[in-house]
């Protein structure tokens, strides 16, 4: 056996690169604590926001700060809409994100439209598509107006590209959109329920109306930049909030690191993303959904 050390192998005490935070379903509401939907597990409305300071205290205070923080989606919770409270709520917190010393780039979650309209979405302090990377000479890597994703650097040969989750939903479109109309029908075909949230009996169960998916055009551009990044022998982190739980889709994209069943709004059950066949490439990672951390990059 051979002893000798490994040159490619990176210890605790190696020097980071850089470092980047990540947040996700802060789901503030102000609200009194309550449960989920099937009332297994206890929501602290109000204290979430304490978490989102204590992050950015954090962040803010470290010797070598973030070159920029993720926030994941889910950042207001769906119950705001009920109690007209989604516009106030979305305000306070992203007024505590102001707090922040490093620029926060925003993924969309199945609760921002509980609360708002993709249009809305659009035109709100939500969209940090001003933050992205123009490649030059590449304009293929230019993403599309229909869709919410783009791609940055914050450090060079590490590329960063935030996907759109909810390109393909029944959330926050027009009712008599034709694009609404094309994804219930996708959603019916796969999920007999009368109740479109609800799992029960699916052999695909990810086909819920609180998941969505990938348009083949997000899709053949995901795969452009891919192509653009093995070209140039950059790492890619790919952000999205429902990651595909279908290996099949995402095999040709690289390893998943996220590989557990996400609990998410008031639904209790597996959410990804629909399972809408995939791009080609290598080199792409995604890193877990999770709570306030920090990802050091070696």
């Amino acid at each position: 056996m051979d002893d000798k050390p490994n040159p490619g192998t990176l210890s605790e005490s190696s020097e980071p690169l850089f470092s980047f935070g990540v947040i996700a379903d802060i789901q503030y509401a102000d609200l009194e604590d309550g449960y989920n939907f099937h009332g297994s597990r206890r929501r602290y409305y109000r204290h979430s926001l304490l978490h989102l300071r204590g992050a950015i205290e954090h962040w803010n205070e470290e010797s070598s700060a973030p070159c920029c923080v993720l926030q994941l989606g889910d950042i207001i919770d769906g119950y705001n809409a009920q109690y007209k409270a989604s516009e106030k709520s979305l305000e306070l917190v992203m007024s505590t994100f102001q707090t922040l010393k490093a620029p926060v780039h925003h993924t969309w979650g199945n609760h921002e439209f509980y609360n708002f309209s993709r249009d809305y979405l659009t035109n709100s302090k939500l969209n940090t598509k001003f933050l992205e990377d123009h490649i030059v000479h590449h304009p293929e890597t230019m993403p599309s107006e229909d869709y919410y994703a783009y791609h940055f650097v914050p450090f060079p040969k590490f590329r960063f590209i935030l996907l759109d989750a909810y390109d393909l939903s029944v959330l926050g479109v027009d009712q008599s959109s034709p694009k609404y109309q094309q994804c219930l029908q996708m959603l019916r075909e796969h999920n007999p329920n009368t109740e479109l949230n609800s799992p029960q009996g699916l052999s695909e169960p990810q086909f819920v109306q609180f998941n969505g998916g990938f348009s083949q055009e997000q899709l053949n551009w995901l795969n452009e930049v891919l192509t653009f990044s093995d070209t140039n022998q950059e790492k890619v982190v790919i952000v999205t909030l429902h990651y595909c739980r279908d290996d099949e889709v995402w095999k040709g994209v690289g390893p998943v690191k996220a590989g557990f069943p996400l609990q998410k709004g008031r639904h209790e059950g597996p959410s990804s993303c629909w399972a809408i066949p995939g791009c080609q490439n290598s080199n792409s990672r995604m890193w877990p959904h999770s709570l306030p951390t920090e990802c050091r990059v070696r």
